[in-house]
């Protein structure tokens, strides 16, 4: 079984450890497009044998959001004829399953083709230390609508993904196939403490051009210090510790999925969006 992966990086040396811990063990091939990084990212990730490493293409100059959803709607169909699946993801983002190569060969012989994502704000009060594996050491994470994103599918089967802004929704196309139950989580590690917060979150919004900060893209880059404490606090009174869920993590998780029409938004939906 191969498994290719596509993802977006700018100065993200601080992150692609624990990524390529996460990811290493299972994915066959990675293609990174670098935005100019400056720090180390560019030489870890030249370091990694299986590891291609691309220029970010500024297909609209005003614009990082539109830039990348374009890029994420086309940059995984090279992949079609050569990988059973395709991960679409950021490097913060770390998708878990407690068996994931055992889950992923299952949904291939059960002839699912697209695997949506359960996320989780992953919240630590420290940066964690050098060679943790994130997803066995950081555990707590509150459920978080944002993060039910489209993160494993066919590229076989799929023909556009049809990523919104953001990629936090997609409308695909193509041989739809769902898994019965939703059993894969996103892990979304940004809250590494709060000072790390503000710093990323500040850096981000320097990438963000005219159109995306009058569409308000990317807004949540341009709070103060104040606005990000009162949104951790938020996550942290909502915390659960998947660790202990275990393999049924996915079931307490109940916020609205876009691929679920069924079930209902949660009111705290409005929080974030102010």
């Amino acid at each position: 079984m191969q498994v290719h992966l596509y993802a977006i990086c700018w100065n993200e040396d601080k992150m692609l450890g624990f990524f390529f811990r996460h990811y290493l063990p299972w994915v066959d091939r990675f293609v990174i497009y670098d935005d100019g990084s400056t720090d180390d990212s560019i030489a870890i990730l030249s370091s990694i044998p299986n590891v291609e490493v691309r220029r970010f293409p500024r297909t609209h100059s005003d614009s990082y959001v539109l830039s990348a959803q374009e890029l994420r709607n086309n940059f995984w169909k090279e992949s079609r004829g050569q990988a059973d699946w395709v991960v679409v993801t950021d490097i913060d983002e770390h998708l878990q399953h407690a068996d994931i190569l055992d889950y992923l060969d299952l949904c291939k012989k059960q002839g699912i083709t697209l695997l949506p994502a359960l996320g989780y704000q992953m919240l630590t009060d420290e940066f964690p230390t050098e060679h943790e594996h994130l997803a066995a050491s950081r555990t707590q994470g509150a459920p978080f609508l944002w993060m039910n994103k489209l993160g494993i599918f066919d590229p076989n089967f799929i023909e556009e993904t049809n990523f919104e802004v953001g990629r936090h929704r997609a409308n695909p196309t193509g041989k739809i196939v769902l898994p019965e139950e939703d059993e894969l989580l996103l892990l979304h590690y940004k809250y590494l403490g709060l000072s790390y917060l503000v710093e990323r979150s500040s850096f981000l919004a320097r990438g963000l051009g005219e159109i995306d900060r009058a569409n308000l893209w990317g807004r949540q880059y341009t709070r103060d210090k104040e606005k990000h404490r009162e949104d951790w606090e938020f996550f942290r009174s909502r915390l659960v510790d998947i660790a202990l869920l275990g393999a049924d993590a996915w079931k307490g998780h109940r916020e609205p999925r876009w691929w679920r029409a069924s079930i209902q938004p949660h009111p705290w939906w409005k929080f974030w969006r102010k």
